[in-house]
């Protein structure tokens, strides 16, 4: 069953983000999906006429985790944004951001560096799903260094693209409307529960 590209256009709107920004983020989005299928279509005839040991099939091989991270990526960051209201220190996502990080104060500002940090990539805050410990991590491509065994929780899209049509290379600018913008509660209920309890 082929993967189809989500709606965001309710983010149209949001404070911050101009609506040409989000359009060409839409799109760009919208061609990792189309990727992705067509890798899956590829890959599987590949496998059926027995293909496997070519280069191409290697190269594709690789190539797919490039196109599904960019697909899953973005669709967790659009998912993360549109929010209206501040994090619930007293909930559960803020009680394990105070317990990891000592205060929320210091993961924001844990994170915001993070982001602010030269290069392409990502920002996620990522949850150990063994002990349910909260990082931030930096992700510079979408097919490589993501942590085995964590599950990503908010994730802010750092590469110029998200941001140089309204802030030109004022990241830190970008970052701060991002910010202004993180629906929390998404962010909450990709919170898992620790294994064992």
């Amino acid at each position: 069953m082929p993967y189809t590209a989500k709606d965001y256009s309710k983010l149209i709107g949001i404070g911050g983000f101009s609506e040409t920004l989000l359009k060409n983020h839409f799109t760009l989005y919208q061609g990792y999906v189309t990727n992705t299928n067509k890798l899956v279509d590829i890959l599987e005839q590949m496998l059926k006429d027995g293909k496997t040991a070519v280069p191409e099939f290697a190269e594709l091989k690789r190539r797919f985790g490039w196109e599904f991270n960019g697909m899953r990526l973005h669709e967790y960051y659009f998912e993360n944004l549109g929010g209206k209201k501040p994090l619930d220190h007293y909930g559960t996502l803020g009680k394990q951001l105070q317990c990891d990080f000592g205060t929320y104060e210091m993961w924001e500002k844990d994170f915001k560096a993070t982001g602010a940090m030269r290069g392409i990539g990502w920002v996620i805050l990522y949850q150990d799903v063994v002990n349910g410990k909260l990082y931030n991590l930096w992700i510079n491509e979408h097919d490589v260094s993501h942590p085995a065994g964590c599950n990503p929780i908010l994730i802010m899209d750092v590469f110029e693209h998200a941001f140089m049509i309204d802030y030109g290379l004022k990241r830190a600018d970008y970052i701060e409307t991002f910010f202004k913008n993180i629906d929390w509660a998404a962010a909450e209920s990709m919170l898992l529960p620790k294994k064992g309890g």
